[in-house]
């Protein structure tokens, strides 16, 4: 089978999904983005499926994404970094994506708005919540949250879109259901004393997407649900 038939099958697939768990959750189609996580998928494939309709890329190394982003240059793509940002990697980032999905740290807050002033630009970002509490992953432990946001408020160059997370994996998406759960509550309490631009939260990925939107997601990263399998 070619790539355009694969991936077409797999979008109207996603799509399907995404209308019956918006209808179980009394939800409208319209508030979900739906995110190509295109690590380690090549141009062309990411040029297949935004001629289906996606229009929002997410990249987890900025070497990789460079190189994509030069080469769909003539697509209107719309590109989120989605990976661990390392604070020498802030510079090019910034003039590759136009939000930073993984914001965790202060350092790296503070080298954001070190190159944001140099560029005269805003940076729009999602805070990465580590909702599973786990070592080996960014994010910041949902009892750290508020006072984070806090001291992020304080550099004029960010601007704080809503909250993002990676929970643990789980064969069984009906696990990763109460970490989803927890997640809408923290971003709803957070949500009250934010601007209304406050309003993202991206959560679910290929396993779990219809889940994470029952329970409130509106950008969910889609990648092998999409693209397939890597090899």
């Amino acid at each position: 089978m070619d790539w355009e038939t694969l991936l077409k099958e797999n979008y109207l697939r996603i799509l399907e999904n995404i209308q019956r768990a918006c209808e179980k959750s009394g939800r409208k189609f319209e508030e979900i983005k739906i995110l190509g996580a295109s690590k380690k998928q090549t141009s062309e494939k990411i040029k297949i499926a935004f001629k289906l309709g996606i229009k929002l890329f997410g990249e987890n190394y900025v070497q990789e994404a460079e190189k994509k982003i030069f080469e769909l240059k003539d697509f209107p793509i719309e590109w989120h970094f989605i990976g661990r940002l390392q604070t020498n990697k802030v510079k090019k980032a910034l003039n590759l994506f136009s939000m930073i999905q993984t914001l965790d740290r202060i350092n790296l807050a503070q080298e954001i708005q070190k190159q944001a002033e140099k560029k005269n630009l805003i940076v729009p970002v999602l805070v990465e919540v580590n909702i599973g509490k786990e070592p080996t992953k960014g994010g910041v432990y949902p009892e750290k949250l508020e006072d984070f946001i806090g001291e992020v408020k304080n550099f004029n160059r960010i601007k704080i879109k809503g909250l993002m997370c990676l929970p643990p994996y789980e064969e069984d998406p009906e696990k990763v259901r109460p970490y989803f759960m927890k997640m809408q509550k923290i971003f709803e309490k957070i949500k009250t004393y934010m601007n209304s631009e406050f309003k993202e939260l991206s959560m679910g990925t290929s396993n779990d997407y219809t889940i994470a939107i029952e329970e409130g997601a509106t950008i969910i990263r889609i990648g092998e649900a999409l693209f397939g399998k890597r090899s």
